[in-house]
């Protein structure tokens, strides 16, 4: 009987070393993942020939002054009117940007738009929403030199953080804050 207690202590002695082990390395693992990032973006607009980089957030909470900033990025050039952007838009940008791997600046089109623009730009085409989110500062097209629009288009995707609309024809993808929803 003594025989078979120690032989069974020594198999819960090893099973409770693996599991310790097992925790210790996946607390780690958690706790990288949980560690508070820095996030910056690099922007370029294409209309008005304007680049940023912006550390928006310390990975707790945002920079005021560096919203402030963006929100002057993503005004309405045409109208130059600006005005505050979801700040959710910049985390999908700057998630993109990480699952995309990449350095290079996002290429802006089009981020705030007046109800002045936008009807303008509707009475140009007919892929312009009448209550485009672009209007309420939740949404931007883009695309990133470099990388297929298609690639972007899926990580995108892959966020299921809002509205993804596929324009490749114009060469861009619009995202928003919306709800999750394909075009």
């Amino acid at each position: 009987m003594e025989k078979i207690d120690n032989h069974r202590r020594k198999w819960l002695t090893l099973g409770g070393v693996a599991l310790g082990f097992s925790l210790l390395s996946s607390n780690k693992a958690l706790a990288t993942l949980s560690t508070p990032t820095p996030r910056t973006l690099k922007l370029n607009n294409i209309h008005t020939g304007e680049s940023i980089k912006a550390e928006f957030s310390n990975g707790i909470g945002y920079n005021k002054e560096e919203l402030t900033r963006l929100n002057y990025f993503f005004r309405d050039f045409r109208q130059n009117e600006v005005r505050s952007i979801d700040p959710q838009l910049y985390d999908q940008l700057y998630s993109l940007q990480h699952l995309l791997n990449t350095e290079k600046p996002i290429q802006l089109i089009s981020g705030y738009r007046s109800a002045k623009t936008n009807n303008h730009l509707r009475s140009q085409s007919s892929g312009v929403a009448n209550n485009s989110l672009h209007k309420v500062g939740k949404a931007a097209d883009l695309r990133i030199e470099g990388i297929s629009l298609n690639h972007i288009r899926q990580a995108a995707l892959r966020m299921r953080a809002g509205g993804v609309g596929y324009y490749p024809k114009s060469n861009f993808l619009h995202i928003d804050t919306g709800r999750v929803r394909t075009w």
